[in-house]
């Protein structure tokens, strides 16, 4: 595979040499195979995705109880929401009380936008 650079990252890739692509490196080349298959990232789902992931992970009761004890405003949130935001402040405070890591959180996700 041949490859162009700019600041020292793989910006293009081709099965043929090209006239801006004369480097050659391995098919499977972390760098390479990185690059050919990045990595979305999720920032919102469906609220029927992120409420069957929590069902397939097991926690839809324990966050249904925890949504019963917050603010009515976090309630009405969760229950009409068409859309649940990563980064908003109900969902970080969710998975803090559930005691996600920033791994997990993504993981849960990606998981979510696959249903």
């Amino acid at each position: 595979m041949f490859i162009r650079r700019e600041n020292g990252r793989i910006v293009a890739a081709s099965a043929r040499r090209q006239t801006d692509m004369t480097v050659e490196i391995a098919d499977d080349d972390t760098e390479l195979v990185a690059f050919l298959n990045p990595t979305l990232d999720i920032t919102s789902v469906s609220s029927r995705q992120f409420k069957l992931q929590l069902l397939s992970a097991g926690l839809l009761d324990a966050v249904d109880a925890w949504v019963a004890q917050q603010a009515r405003d976090v309630q009405i949130a969760y229950e009409y929401s068409g859309t649940f935001i990563k980064d908003s402040p109900m969902m970080k405070g969710g998975f803090v009380a559930m005691g996600f890591s920033p791994q997990q959180i993504d993981e849960f996700f990606a998981a979510a936008a696959q249903l």
